[in-house]
């Protein structure tokens, strides 16, 4: 694993325990420069999981909790009379940062959830024609509730397009459960940890990573993958409800996760099986399904994953 992407899993784990799966595909999507959301029912650790990574990194950190009466403004900033200074002054709001955890996302109104459109897109808030830029890097993990429905508002597409990958926690087994009772039965491990990575070794880490080799003959491979989405029927031969595929910003959220969790692997160049982990969480959620297949997306993927020729080759860099 990498050196620097090595030492903060090693930080969460001290806090997380049994989700370095999870944890893995976190740190891809950061080296990758994407953004993650964490889709799961309650109590299954998404929060403490993106405060642990907040922690582990010398970065500024924001939180905001989406509630149905929040506002744009308080997402982005607004600008406010002075009276003091005769003029106009903005207030940055939270997303001026560069770890932004935005807490139950689908509870607040779609306006105020577009207002995360140019920020994770662009890395800038323009607010009253003025256009400014945001922390550099700029991560968010956005939580949601799959479950309940009532006095949320489902992401749209777009906003579903921001995020490189859509990520679930999972249960704990009889084992993980009964150490997390140990570990937390005396103390707070959250409080404990540290930061271990500093901001000017990540912005370092995220340069390299668009350096990270892809094969030729990775890249068709790539390119088949994100094909098969808009023609699922024709290519695994099943007839299903898709009706949009995924787009080209999905293609290259592919090809940037591929290369993010080749580096956690400790590779300078991309294998399959990078692309293979990585398919389902970038792909899956931004296929467009008819009423009653929105659960079988992921399925979709891993037909494909079946189904489109796997080149074999020599993969490291020439």
């Amino acid at each position: 694993m990498n050196g620097l992407l090595g030492r903060i899993k090693e930080n969460v784990a001290k806090v997380i325990i049994g989700k370095e799966e999870v944890t893995e595909l976190l740190l891809a999507a950061l080296a990758a420069g994407g953004h993650v959301l964490l889709e799961d029912v309650p109590g299954t650790g998404k929060t403490v999981l993106a405060k642990s990574l907040a922690k582990s990194m010398d970065f500024s950190f924001g939180r905001i909790q989406f509630t149905p009466d929040l506002l744009p403004s308080d997402v982005t900033g607004l600008s406010y009379y002075n009276q003091e200074k005769g003029a106009f002054v903005f207030k940055e709001g939270p997303v001026f940062t560069n770890l932004l955890l935005a807490d139950e996302i689908n509870r607040a109104t779609p306006r105020t959830q577009s207002s995360l459109l140019e920020c994770m897109g662009e890395g800038q808030v323009t607010v009253d024609g003025v256009t400014r830029s945001l922390g550099i890097p700029f991560f968010v993990i956005a939580t949601q509730n799959p479950v309940e429905t009532l006095g949320c508002y489902p992401l749209p597409e777009a906003q579903m397009d921001r995020f490189l990958m859509k990520v679930s926690m999972g249960s704990l087994s009889a084992e993980q459960e009964r150490q997390m009772i140990d570990r937390y039965i005396t103390e707070q491990p959250l409080e404990k940890i540290g930061a271990v990575c500093t901001l000017e070794e990540m912005v370092r880490l995220q340069e390299e990573c668009r350096h990270i080799y892809v094969h030729t003959e990775l890249r068709d491979y790539i390119v088949g993958l994100v094909q098969g989405t808009r023609k699922y029927g024709a290519v695994s031969g099943e007839k299903r409800g898709i009706s949009e595929g995924v787009s080209p910003r999905g293609t290259l959220a592919l090809l940037r996760a591929s290369q993010g969790y080749a580096m956690v692997q400790g590779r300078d160049f991309v294998v399959p099986e990078d692309i293979k982990t990585v398919a389902v969480p970038v792909l899956a959620h931004r296929m467009i399904t008819d009423a009653g297949y929105a659960e079988e997306k992921a399925a979709m993927v891993q037909g494909l994953l079946n189904s489109v020729a796997l080149p074999t080759e020599d993969w490291t860099r020439p």
